[in-house]
């Protein structure tokens, strides 16, 4: 799916996400670096997903995706068969547009 939305090849971004893209980041303390614009990590109890933004850019697409959970930055998602894959490629979509525009 988010090959799909993003139109991007899949690359490893350490030993555990699955990212598309790349955006850099510098915090106000001055870190800076680079991350995948959005991605994902199979784990044993669930899926993460990273998307543009954080969760919060979604809110109101939330309400409508299913059962998920929330991280610092990241959807928890045990199974595609408990969220809305609809609006999930919806909202890939949207951060994919939303961060081209910041370009």
């Amino acid at each position: 799916m988010m090959k799909t939305a993003s139109a991007i090849e899949a690359k490893m971004w350490g030993k555990g996400i699955i990212g598309f893209g790349k955006v850099h980041y510098k915090y106000e303390s001055g870190h800076q670096g680079d991350i995948c614009l959005m991605g994902f990590s199979p784990r044993k109890q669930n899926f993460s997903l990273y998307l543009p933004g954080g969760h919060k850019e979604y809110a109101d697409d939330l309400k409508l995706l299913g059962k998920y959970k929330t991280g610092k930055g990241c959807l928890y998602i045990n199974k595609l068969s408990d969220i809305d894959t609809n609006v999930l490629m919806k909202m890939l979509k949207k951060g994919i547009q939303s961060s081209n525009s910041k370009k």
